[in-house]
Parts: C-alpha cells; sequence; structure tokens
C-alpha cells in the first residue's frame, strides 16, 4: 500500500465520505488510490473554487466535513476565495494538496509554490507531509482538526513521493476536541442582563441557530422579552413556520443603527458584535446604540447551545412558551413585470417543506428574510465571507449532501459568472437544484456603494464598470452550454409558472429573471 492509498483509506475510516476534485498530474497517484479503493464519491468541479465552495456547501448541510483534492499552490490558490467564506462559516473542510515531490522543489519547476504560504490564510491547519509513512497520522489529525468545534478548515500538503511511497496501515481519526464549557459567571450575568426589564438581544451565530439552540434562544425570549437577532450573513438558519423567527442584522449601516438603537443590552453568542461590512465616511464601524452593553455569553469555541441551556435555566425559562413563526402564503402575483418582490412571494408560497435555499441574491434579496419568514420549514445558507461567487457552489455541495431534499439557488447575475462552471457539476451528478437568476444587467451593489460612500451620481466610467450589458448575458445559453435546462422570463406569472417547473423537475433547473 503506497501513501495514496494509505491516506485515502484513513480519510475514508475517519467518516470522509466524499471528495470534491480538480486534479493534476501531482497528484494522480492519490487518483489512483481512489480508484484501487472506491472509498470515497468523487465530484468533479471545473475550477477549484467551485470544489472549495462545494465543500462547504456539504459540510453546512451534511454536518461532516468532505474534502477536496486541489493541484499545488496554484490550484489552491484558485479556490481561496471559497475557502475564506467557509472559514467566516466555521465549516470544516479537509484540503489535500498536492505537490511537487520534495527533492524536485529545488529546480523551481514552473509550478513551484510556497503552498503552505497559500494555504495559511484560509486554514487553522497546515501541514505538509514528508514522508509516506506518516501520511495515514496526519491524515487522521487533520480530520480531527477539520472536525473540532466549530469546524475549521484543515489544509494537507501531499508531495508526489509522500504519495508513492510505502505507506502504512490506515490510521482513524481520533475524537475531535469537544467545545468547551461555558463560564458559569457568564451566564449569571447574561441572566442578570436579561431580566434587568431594559431592551435586550441574544445575538446568535453558529450551530445555535439550528435546534436545539433556536427554541432554547425562543424560551429565553419568551421570557425575557428579548429580541433575537443574528449576522447579517449565516451558515445555515433553520428557519419558517414552526420555528422561531431571528432577525438578521441589516446590511445597509442606517437601517442597522436604527434598528439596534433601543438596545441596552446585547448577549452574544460568538466571539463577534454587530459591525458595518464596510467603512463609510461619517458613518460608525459598530452598529450598537452608545451605552449597549455587550455580555458574551459563549465564545466560538464553547459550548453555544449549552450555554443557551444554562441560561434557561438560571432564568427558569423551560416552561416558558415560544413564539414561532406562522404559517404564511402569500398570494401569488399576477400580471405585470418580475421584480425582487413577486419572486419572493412565489417563493415563499411554493417552497416545498424542507427545502434548502441557498442566497446569494445580494442586493436584489435584501428582503427576502421577512419575505420568506413565514414559508414552509426550511435551511437558509448565506454567503458568510462576503466573497461572491460561492452561490452556485454551495448549491451543489449541499445537493451531495441532502439528495432528498430541494434546493432552491436565489443567485445574482453578477456574482454567478464568478463560478458558472458549478451548474455543469449539476447536471453531471443529476442534481435537484432550482437556480432563480436576479437578471439585473449590473453590479448593482456597487451602485448603491457609490452613493453610500458620497457618490450620488457615478461618472461615465463607474456607470460601465458596474453594467453587465454590451453585452447582455444569456443565461439560457449559458445554462445550456453546461448541460442544464433553462428559460428566461420577464413577467411575474411566467416567473410563478417557470418556478413551479423548476420544482418539478428531479435535476438542475435555471430560471433567468428579468428586471
Amino acid at each position: 500500500m503506497n501513501g495514496a492509498e494509505s491516506l485515502v483509506r484513513t480519510l475514508k475510516l475517519s467518516g470522509i465520505d466524499v471528495c470534491f476534485t480538480n486534479p493534476g498530474t501531482s497528484e494522480m497517484h492519490f487518483m489512483a488510490a481512489l480508484d484501487r479503493t472506491d472509498a470515497l464519491r468523487c465530484v468533479l468541479g471545473l475550477q477549484e473554487n467551485v470544489v472549495t465552495g462545494a465543500a462547504d456547501g456539504y459540510a453546512r448541510m451534511a454536518g461532516k466535513p468532505a474534502a477536496t483534492l486541489l493541484h499545488l499552490g496554484p490550484g489552491l490558490a484558485n479556490g481561496l476565495a471559497n475557502l475564506h467564506n467557509a472559514n467566516k462559516a466555521c465549516t470544516g473542510i479537509v484540503n489535500i494538496v498536492g505537490d511537487h515531490a520534495t527533492y524536485h522543489i529545488e529546480v523551481d519547476a514552473p509550478l513551484t509554490a510556497d503552498v503552505e504560504g497559500i494555504a495559511r490564510p484560509v486554514s487553522d491547519w497546515v501541514k505538509t507531509s514528508p514522508t509516506s509513512e506518516g501520511i495515514a497520522a496526519d491524515g487522521a489529525e487533520a480530520v480531527r482538526q477539520a472536525t473540532t468545534h466549530p469546524g475549521r478548515i484543515a489544509t494537507l500538503i501531499l508531495p508526489a513521493n509522500t504519495a508513492w511511497g510505502e505507506g502504512s496501515e490506515p490510521v482513524a481519526a481520533s475524537i475531535p476536541n469537544a467545545p468547551a464549557p461555558p463560564d458559569a459567571d457568564k451566564v449569571e450575568a447574561a441572566a442578570k442582563a436579561l431580566s434587568s426589564g431594559a431592551a435586550a438581544a441574544l445575538y446568535l451565530k453558529g450551530n445555535v441557530l439550528r435546534e436545539p439552540g433556536l427554541t432554547f434562544a425562543a424560551k429565553i425570549a419568551a421570557k425575557t422579552g428579548a429580541r433575537l437577532l443574528a449576522p447579517t450573513s449565516n451558515a445555515r438558519i433553520d428557519r419558517g413556520a414552526g420555528r422561531a423567527a431571528v432577525e438578521r442584522v441589516p446590511y445597509v449601516v442606517a437601517q442597522a443603527v436604527e434598528r439596534l438603537a433601543p438596545l441596552k443590552h446585547i448577549v452574544g453568542i460568538g466571539d463577534a458584535e454587530p459591525v458595518a461590512f464596510f467603512a463609510y465616511p461619517d458613518k460608525p464601524s459598530r452598529v450598537l446604540p452608545e451605552g449597549c452593553q455587550r455580555h458574551h455569553l459563549a465564545s466560538d469555541d464553547e459550548d453555544g447551545v449549552r450555554a443557551l441551556e444554562m441560561l434557561c435555566d438560571a432564568l427558569d425559562a423551560h416552561g416558558a412558551a415560544p413564539e414561532l413563526a406562522e404559517r404564511s402564503v402569500p398570494e401569488l402575483p399576477g400580471a405585470g413585470a418580475v421584480d425582487p418582490d413577486t419572486i419572493a412571494a412565489t417563493v415563499a408560497a411554493l417552497l416545498p417543506e424542507g427545502a434548502v435555499v441557498v442566497d446569494e441574491s445580494i442586493t436584489s434579496g435584501r428582503n427576502l428574510n421577512w419575505q420568506t419568514a413565514g414559508a414552509a420549514p426550511h435551511s437558509w445558507l448565506s454567503l458568510c465571507g462576503g466573497s461572491i461567487g460561492d452561490g452556485f457552489p454551495l448549491a451543489t455541495g449541499a445537493a451531495i449532501a441532502c439528495p432528498d431534499q430541494k434546493v432552491i439557488d436565489l443567485q445574482s447575475d453578477g456574482s454567478g459568472m464568478y463560478t458558472l462552471q458549478a451548474l455543469w457539476t449539476q447536471a453531471r451528478e443529476n442534481l435537484d437544484v432550482t437556480t432563480v437568476v436576479f437578471a439585473n444587467r449590473a453590479y448593482k451593489i456597487l451602485q448603491g456603494e457609490m452613493t453610500a460612500v458620497g457618490v450620488e451620481e457615478p461618472g461615465r466610467v463607474a456607470r460601465d464598470m458596474f453594467g453587465l450589458d454590451r453585452p447582455n448575458l444569456d443565461w439560457v445559453s449559458l445554462s445550456k452550454g453546461m448541460g442544464v435546462d433553462a428559460e428566461k422570463v420577464e413577467d411575474a406569472v411566467a416567473f410563478t409558472e417557470a418556478f413551479q417547473r423548476g420544482l418539478a423537475t428531479p435535476g438542475p433547473y435555471v430560471i433567468e429573471a428579468v428586471f
């Protein structure tokens, strides 16, 4: 058994079932090992940012990491943007990055690069495995690192001679470090703040936005009157009818400041507090009001669900009746042009129970959160790191993780062009993904950002750089070129009919909604 095979068998033994790949020459022994063992489901992405984004979407829904296979430093570099997003989402991923044989590095061949240096900014753990005998143990440690709470990115670099040399027996990953227990003093301080009678909120992040954390939070809110808040973008929120409704902090700074202005106390799960996405002249970076006291109930490394349970204990809130979202079915839009509101109404009315919604609608979808609050129960995945081009890959990975659930991708057109190749993977794997492309023919968010920094009327150059016209993108042709059936709609009734067709299609389907 060579080193590559010992690594593949180690990954399988340690609970890894899927490998998203874009291999090259340095990874041929790893590919041969995948052939010999048939241990992992291998999914090809035609660009590395598709590979890393798909691994992110898979892990968010599967609750465990996938592996990626990337080719040397440039291949890893191509996937960095979505590794950045995964890092911000606290997603566990095991990256296997092939490299030149250790003795070949010194000749400075064209693809030679500082792979560790490229990996470190988006990885919690990085190691180059120097010997074939040790690769199994290194692979097991990579899995342990990736599965450590709240989810970490582990990058294991596999030199070619480590892959082809004689390996050891596979090694099972040891149990990852459990999340640190909550601090009882922090729980007591939070209970005191929430019982003060002053306006307060719970700021929820990470796995507490799923059950049982949501129920604990809702009971606390019912007992104390606290609001339930979450960041603008989240790895996953389980939401819809019958679940606790959580208010996302608005992206627009003025709206966030206004919404949070009444607060006197905020109790946070995770290390962060609400902040502005960018800096703007004469606008604050921190959006909490002056005088609002911040209480960190649990850090990112601590057990947030247990912290909320302890807070329920301290407040005697277990018997409180949580306020849950009621089912709300908006009327389907009638005649008229399609626009973000009519799309939202249609999605809210027709969304299947148990669906997974991937949201990279950017500007066009800013009102989707409240418009879909009463839809059938579903999971909502957002772009967490702000690096656009995550929607198509996230949907691809989520569909691999959840083959029996419909995946809906709400996709802006400009962002979609970054990782269009993911549609090809969806076609090849026959993934059940219905994509709605918000085709406003522009980087609409940048038009708003110009106003936000004080430029009321962009000039010719700026308008030209923000437009996606001359020529217009043809999403029907682009999709069909990737093997995915598609149609274009321009009015609301046609969109409703197209969305129903997409939901009824068991494979990938794209709807270009032009407005």
